[in-house]
């Protein structure tokens, strides 16, 4: 008879060899994509047997759907709860939760920038979702008073969700015009300064109502 404690160690060592598939396929999908990405390659990664990853996802595409599903719980945790209502800084709240995405989940950001440009089912949804996301947030901001009454909601999105999401896509190029590389905490917090100042200067009304104006110090 199996103890109590034999089982739980059972269950513990099956959900570390999962997670340890998963994150093996995650980040193969995220560098060579999914048409080079194998169950074997996969199981040498994660330094199990190819039978194991076979137990637990039987295939290819049953592994790309737990990778997908994961990636979008993760997206959910970071993007779904609405902005604070004021007087928070909204901006920056946003911003922050991005940037602790990416130094937490690395794999994660590279797999939604490849699923983007490759222009996959995946990245059509993650797209989607955080549009849906972005929409909340910008009409919650209408709602609090704090945008221009001229603002375009639905650019209002697309343009900040491009600003992030183009930058994690081109972010091997972006590289090469930074001191250093963008996942450095001096430029990622140079990088959320910058987005931050040009949504607010151009989109978001002043503390005393007025339009922002753009040459204004953002302290």
């Amino acid at each position: 008879m199996v103890s109590n404690e034999g089982r739980a160690a059972d269950e513990s060592a099956e959900e570390s060899s999962v997670a340890r598939i998963r994150r093996a396929a995650l980040k193969s999908l995220a560098t060579r994509g999914a048409s080079a990405t194998t169950l074997r390659a996969v199981a040498a990664d994660a330094g199990v047997s190819l039978g194991l990853v076979q137990h637990h996802f039987a295939t290819k595409a049953g592994l790309i759907k737990a990778v997908d599903d994961y990636a979008m719980s993760v997206l959910f945790d970071f993007f779904a709860k609405p902005v604070s209502a004021p007087p928070a800084d909204t901006l920056a709240e946003v911003g922050e939760r991005i940037t602790r995405l990416i130094v937490e989940h690395p794999d994660i950001v590279d797999y939604l920038g490849r699923s983007l440009i490759e222009d996959t089912t995946m990245g059509a949804t993650i797209f989607d979702t955080l549009a849906a996301f972005g929409a909340k947030r910008w009409n919650q901001r209408r709602e609090n008073g704090e945008l221009r009454d001229d603002v375009d909601l639905t650019w209002a999105t697309i343009n900040a969700l491009v600003l992030a999401v183009g930058t994690l896509m081109l972010r091997s190029h972006i590289d090469r015009q930074l001191p250093e590389p963008l996942t450095a905490p001096a430029q990622l917090a140079r990088w959320q300064d910058s987005v931050n100042k040009l949504l607010r200067h151009g989109l978001f009304r002043d503390r005393d109502g007025g339009v922002s104006d753009p040459n204004a110090d953002d302290g």
